[in-house]
């Protein structure tokens, strides 16, 4: 069955109620938990939390005698949301997307970071309720690692993520989701589990993005980690060879920063820089196509009027540099609030 047909079904069945999809073999599974053990222990546990980053970002780049108040940035997740990983809040995802996107909107950022390590589709409503006292702006939610790795019924994360995205599109919040990585990427895991971790996380990843625009958010294809250098340079993960390094995280958010920007309708969608050219294709192909290809940005055809949802316009943007600094600065309102420095520039 091809992906786009996987991935309609899976989220037909999110749509309405419907169980778990069996996409792995039962002859497979007792090889699969072995080799799932093994990888567990290879990979090992980093310890300690992720690092503090709330706070607001991008002073630099205000207008000091502009009254405007910040930009609200809010981050839902699991650990690679959370920033798990590193050692300094400014090298999280959260941080680096705060300093970038203030660079390009001129305005300072606050980042509200409710991501959890660990956190499965199911754990979004809790942070949900967390992070909309703060009337987030934009939210980026980046999660489906662990409900592949923990055995999440597919159909029911993907219900869990769509529900997020609909309560915070209702609440005027534009949404940008991070879909599944692909888990075949992670050195620890060997074949055959690879090979399945790679299918089950592409076919997750087709599915979010389906039920994300439907409910009229954004996705962002993180794929291998956005791209060969993960696969490559060692230097792009962790400690565990799992999560990203602080250089996985930055490039993560270069190719992440131009979509929130074209969410929040920084620049004109004809001045905004593309890898590739623009495709018009039907929703379950475009999610597809977007879960085989990193980097790649899936919305919906509004163009299209009442068709908009069920076509999706695939775009390649070209990455974005981040600012040379992503630190915070106090304010009088938050002892915690930081402020970034440098330009953004394409890459």
């Amino acid at each position: 069955m091809s992906r786009a047909r996987v991935a309609r079904r899976i989220a037909t069945a999110a749509a309405y109620g419907g169980g778990g999809l069996g996409l792995i073999g039962v002859g497979l599974i007792g090889l699969l938990v072995t080799e799932s053990k093994l990888a567990i222990r290879a990979v090992g546990l980093l310890e300690g939390d992720p690092p503090h980053a709330d706070g607001v970002y991008g002073a630099a780049f205000a207008d000091p005698a502009s009254d405007q108040p910040p930009l609200v940035l809010a981050f839902l997740g699991d650990s690679t949301a959370a920033g798990l990983g590193v050692t300094r809040g400014q090298e999280t995802p959260g941080a680096l997307l705060a300093a970038g996107l203030a660079s390009v909107a001129e305005r300072r950022v606050r980042l509200v970071n409710v991501a959890r390590s660990g956190a499965q589709s199911g754990e979004l409503a809790g942070q949900l309720e967390l992070a909309l006292p703060h009337r987030p702006d934009l939210a980026v939610i980046i999660v489906g690692a662990n409900d592949v790795t923990k055995h999440t019924p597919a159909a029911l994360a993907v219900r869990q993520l769509g529900d997020t995205v609909r309560a915070l599109r209702a609440a005027g919040c534009q949404v940008v989701v991070g879909t599944c990585p692909d888990l075949g990427t992670i050195k620890p895991v060997r074949p055959p589990l690879r090979w399945v971790a790679r299918r089950l996380s592409r076919q997750l990843a087709a599915a979010q993005t389906i039920a994300v625009v439907e409910q009229g958010g954004r996705t962002v294809s993180l794929g291998s980690l956005l791209g060969p250098e993960f696969a490559a340079r060692p230097e792009m993960f962790a400690a565990d060879r799992y999560h990203p390094s602080a250089q996985g995280y930055a490039t993560a958010a270069m190719a992440l920063l131009p979509s929130l920007c074209a969410a929040l309708e920084l620049w004109p969608e004809e001045y905004a820089p593309q890898a590739g050219p623009e495709q018009v294709l039907p929703m379950a192909v475009a999610a597809a196509a977007a879960a085989g290809r990193s980097g790649t940005e899936v919305a919906a055809a509004e163009r299209l009027g009442d068709l908009g949802r069920r076509w999706a316009e695939v775009k390649l943007r070209l990455r974005l540099g981040l600012p040379d600094s992503a630190e915070r600065t106090p304010e009088p309102a938050s002892a915690n609030s930081h402020a970034g420095t440098g330009d953004v520039r394409a890459t």
